[in-house]
């Protein structure tokens, strides 16, 4: 079956290469007159009862003098950019690109557009989010599809070039849509130069790749009151990093066997001739779970992009709340990262978050036994799923059992909601909270 899409993949890269090339080389006048150039050619065929063949003539003859013109441009140049270390994801920024003109000419006129990596996919990432659509949509329902472009994770807009002159330097300001949350790599830039006609651009590569992370979507969270209180955390203040009732050492003692090196008290055991270690209170603190479910076929799915969003809402909220947060999810194997004062940062979560992919190979019990096997040290647990079904359901009473703090966040479709067993739940204590995706930011204002 998969077969069948080869011919399709092979149309789409081709399409989607020749309107890239078109869409850079020629100018909003290059393309006007390359379109009449088509339809003139097309109603021209009858040269007997018509006489737009000789449009067809005079275009053709423009844009072959505009191609020729491209072969004269021999201008060099260099450039850097500075670029922020992170983005955000539907948020557009400004970076700046310093241009260098190596010719003994100056140079006006010119356009920077700066080249992104190719965002086609291979055909078994194409051949998947085209299944993922099929399945999701009705066979020819051109109504409910969304015709978007997954992989593409950014747009930059072109920017004019101030006058260079002749072995000088300019400053051009460049605005970056991100689209998506991942790495946006850069292959070089390009500068621009339109023939006499202005119809069609000259090209002066220069080779500068370069990286940019686009972090997920953060939506503003109420004063909500996280569940849980503090806990025993076996480890103390070297797993806490002196989060916790006290950061002083209740006495000094004979080292033991088996006592970490760095509790060793060196001036006294300078003074007395044998090792002597600090002792330390035992640690309390809060420890929340942010349990993100990943278990879903669509790999660039609404679904799962609103759902790596409200955790790195969470993600900011509650490390800015002086607790420790456990992200834990399942990618290609089961991951839980720790954040909190001394042991991550906001930023670490976030980068984390933003290469989260889905996936659809694994049981959801992976998750589930991931997160029983930390429930010792967990003072609450905030769950993000992405459906409510029989799995899910069972999960979540079985942290309910063990009076866990719950609060459960359930992200549907547009225009979707959750039925069946997950129904029993929302009522009964209110740990349950349905947010649709397209009004996340309004489910979120509602919670308490």
């Amino acid at each position: 079956m998969i077969f069948l899409y080869r011919p399709f993949y092979a149309i789409y890269r081709h399409s989607s290469g020749l309107v890239h090339w078109a869409s850079r080389r020629f100018t909003r006048a290059g393309l006007c007159v390359a379109c009449g150039w088509v339809m003139t050619g097309a109603v021209g065929v009858d040269i007997e009862n018509t006489v737009s063949y000789q449009s067809f003539a005079l275009l053709f003859g423009l844009l072959i003098f505009a191609f020729a013109c491209s072969f004269f441009f021999r201008a060099r140049f260099a450039a850097t950019r500075s670029l922020p270390r992170f983005g955000t994801a539907g948020q557009p920024f400004f970076y700046q690109v310093q241009v260098t003109n190596l010719s003994r000419e100056p140079q006006l006129g010119l356009t920077l557009l700066d080249d992104l990596a190719d965002p086609r996919p291979s055909f078994p990432e194409w051949c998947a989010f085209k299944l993922a659509e099929n399945r999701r949509v009705r066979p020819f329902s051109f109504s409910q599809r969304q015709f978007r472009n997954p992989f593409r994770l950014a747009t930059v807009k072109a920017a004019l070039v101030p006058p260079l002159p002749a072995r000088g330097q300019g400053t051009v300001s460049v605005e970056l849509q991100p689209l998506r949350r991942g790495i946006v790599r850069f292959s070089g830039l390009v500068l621009a130069c339109p023939d006499p006609l202005g119809l069609f651009r000259s090209f002066s590569r220069v080779p500068a790749p370069q990286t940019v992370l686009i972090l997920p979507k953060r939506y503003p969270l109420p004063a909500v009151a996280l569940p849980g209180q503090s806990r025993y955390q076996e480890g103390g203040v070297a797993l806490a990093a002196n989060v916790g009732r006290s950061e002083e050492f209740v006495s000094l003692r004979d080292y033991r066997h088996g006592d970490p090196l760095r509790h060793i008290h060196w001036r006294s055991w300078a003074r007395t001739g044998k090792p002597i270690v600090k002792e330390f209170e035992d640690e309390f603190f809060v420890r929340h779970a942010l349990v993100l479910d990943t278990f879903t076929d669509e790999p660039h799915g609404e679904v799962l992009e609103e759902a790596v969003s409200v955790a790195a809402s969470f993600a900011c909220s509650v490390i800015s709340q002086e607790s420790l947060l456990d992200l834990m999810f399942i990618g290609n194997q089961s991951y839980c990262f720790t954040a909190g004062r001394g042991l991550g940062t906001a930023d670490q979560m976030l980068e984390i978050l933003a290469s989260v992919r889905n996936c659809p190979d694994k049981p959801f019990s992976d998750l589930e036994h991931l997160v029983l096997n930390q429930l010792a040290v967990i003072s609450g647990c905030i769950c993000i799923l992405q459906k409510w079904d029989e799995p899910r359901r069972k999960f979540i009473e079985k942290l309910k059992a063990v009076n866990l703090p719950l609060m459960v966040l359930v992200i549907v479709p547009a225009g979707g909601g959750i039925s069946g067993a997950g129904g029993r739940l929302v009522d009964a204590d209110g740990t349950l909270h349905v947010l649709e995706a397209g009004k996340i930011s309004e489910g979120l204002a509602q919670l308490k």
